[in-house]
């Protein structure tokens, strides 16, 4: 149940949402409520130019440390994760992010992650433990969220894909069984001649699909990235699927190697530089083995610098081959980011329609696509 806010309740707010000396209200800011204004004008007050003010958080670790202790006092997580990031990008604290009592002080979050692999080499030493720490609590809350549903959707779509019209007695599905012979229901006898059985393949001989996730690692696609990864992890994990994580840029690295933990694939990844789809889509094309049994999911914003008309011709042919083939603008709960939408039309064009996917949703995509179902695409 809500409650309306008082007049005195009403006034305060409005007076933080002023900020600074403004007494247009004629109340002053005092107390806590004074001290969370200076924790927002730290990283949202401006000069007079408009621009961010100069002193904010200064480059002292120490002031820093304690402005991250103020606003988790006085903000909920959700909202000290959004000025965290913020005050990386708006004050430069990125160096400040390379020393571990400074780490040990951040709420972890996917952005955050994003911005310690970006660094990558440049972590001194004495910090990469820390950050390993980091970016590991971050994967296992991920990992918590996702798993047991993917693991669930997914081995579903797998087993159904495995079914058989000739299965044994102890394989047989019943209520898909009854459900398929209903016409031949005999109502004086109050009971179905079973024409058709449907069961389940034994497991030994249930379809094994292959999955190859093809990861732009471009800065932009950080938070996408981190889900990737994550979900390339619990993908290895089922004993019914091959999977297989290609990470690129101009270059293409192959990281199946490290999914069984995905905090060692987050550090082979090295966010930035180029793109060169067509190079990574070569690369996929050419560990395909069963193009009617195999799944590839390209994650990017598909700006190319590569060669367009060979990305394009790789991407039909494979299509044509009878690889299902899905292409992902962001795998993020920011939605869709910028992205070439020339690109994105080619696509669709091929039947292979391009859009932003939230993390909850990937697991859905992946069993239509292992059925060959119609994809459920988000509504733009």
């Amino acid at each position: 149940m809500t409650t309306t806010p008082t007049h005195d309740e009403r006034l305060r707010r409005w007076r933080l949402v002023l900020g600074g000396d403004a007494d247009g209200t004629g109340r002053a800011l005092t107390g806590r409520d004074a001290a969370m204004d200076r924790t927002l004008a730290a990283v949202y007050a401006s000069q007079p130019g408009g621009g961010p003010r100069s002193a904010g958080l200064g480059g002292s670790a120490p002031q820093v440390a304690r402005w991250l202790g103020d606003i988790r006092s006085y903000f909920p997580t959700s909202v000290v994760q959004l000025m965290q990031q913020d005050a990386i990008e708006r004050l430069g604290l990125t160096r400040l992010l390379m020393e571990p009592e400074m780490l040990e002080a951040v709420e972890p979050d996917v952005h955050l992650v994003g911005t310690l692999i970006s660094l990558g080499k440049a972590l001194p030493e004495t910090t990469r433990e820390t950050a390993r720490a980091v970016v590991r609590k971050v994967v296992a809350d991920l990992e918590r969220r996702i798993a047991a549903r993917t693991r669930s959707v997914v081995g579903g779509a797998l087993d159904r894909s495995a079914r058989t019209h000739r299965p044994r007695h102890r394989d047989i599905d019943w209520d898909r069984t009854i459900r398929a012979n209903l016409k031949n229901y005999l109502p004086d006898h109050r009971t179905v001649v079973p024409e058709r059985l449907v069961g389940y393949a034994r497991a030994q001989q249930a379809v094994k699909k292959d999955v190859i996730l093809c990861i732009d690692q471009s800065g932009s696609m950080a938070a996408s990235v981190v889900h990737s990864s994550v979900f390339g992890a619990v993908l290895a994990s089922m004993h019914s699927l091959s999977t297989r994580l290609v990470v690129f840029d101009t270059a293409v690295v192959d990281l199946t190697e490290e999914l069984a933990d995905p905090v060692d694939v987050l550090f082979g990844v090295q966010l930035g530089g180029g793109t060169d789809i067509n190079r990574a889509l070569a690369y996929c094309q050419s560990r395909i083995t069963r193009p009617a049994d195999t799944v590839v999911v390209l994650v990017s914003d598909l700006y190319e610098g590569g060669i367009r008309a060979e990305m394009l011709k790789r991407v039909a042919a494979m299509k044509a081959a009878g690889v299902q083939f899905i292409a992902l603008l962001a795998l993020s709960d920011e939605g869709a980011p910028a992205y070439d939408r020339e690109h994105a039309a080619a696509l669709a064009a091929l039947g292979a329609p391009a859009f932003a996917c939230m993390p909850d949703l990937f697991p859905e995509i992946m069993a239509a696509a292992l059925q060959k179902r119609p994809l459920p695409i988000p509504a733009a």
